[in-house]
């Protein structure tokens, strides 16, 4: 027969011990996954700002499509963006729109082996140019689409 006494104070020991490890900082819990954010880059105020934080100065045009993004956007609170790209080795896509208050949207990883493809949804303060910025073999391709905005999404 199981004593449900005994198990409740094992339970009660193990997380007592996980607090006590925690507040002496020996255990963080998500603090593995937050060190590679780029916090400096999702912060800027200016697109060019935000390109050289990714360190995306020098992009040049590549092969990367947009789809199932539309041309007018109704409401810039959900606007609808995909993006895929063609070049091989892609291990980024960062979205950027140029006339929002901070630039940089989202930047996704995408796993070796997987299709370079996202879909999402974004916020846009006005009509903008959007960057898909591709990050492959540690070079750095883009294309833009402008998206008509006729209700804006950030304050607008």
């Amino acid at each position: 027969m199981i004593d449900h006494t005994q198990i409740r104070r094992r339970l009660l020991k193990s997380g007592a011990a996980l607090a006590a490890l925690a507040a002496a900082g020996w255990f963080r819990p998500g603090t593995a996954a937050a060190e590679s954010w780029n916090r400096g880059a999702f912060e800027t105020h200016a697109l060019a700002d935000a390109r050289r934080a990714l360190g995306a100065d020098n992009a040049q045009s590549g092969n990367i499509a947009f789809v199932q993004t539309p041309e007018i956007a109704e409401n810039g609170a959900v606007v609808p963006v995909g993006i895929a790209s063609s070049i091989p080795g892609t291990d980024s896509i960062a979205i950027l729109i140029e006339k929002n208050p901070n630039p940089l949207a989202a930047i996704f990883d995408i796993p070796a082996g997987t299709e370079a493809a996202i879909t999402t949804r974004v916020k846009m303060a006005q009509t903008s140019n959007i960057y898909a910025l591709v990050r492959a073999a540690d070079k750095y391709y883009v294309a833009t689409k402008e998206i008509k905005v006729t209700l804006g999404g950030c304050g607008g």
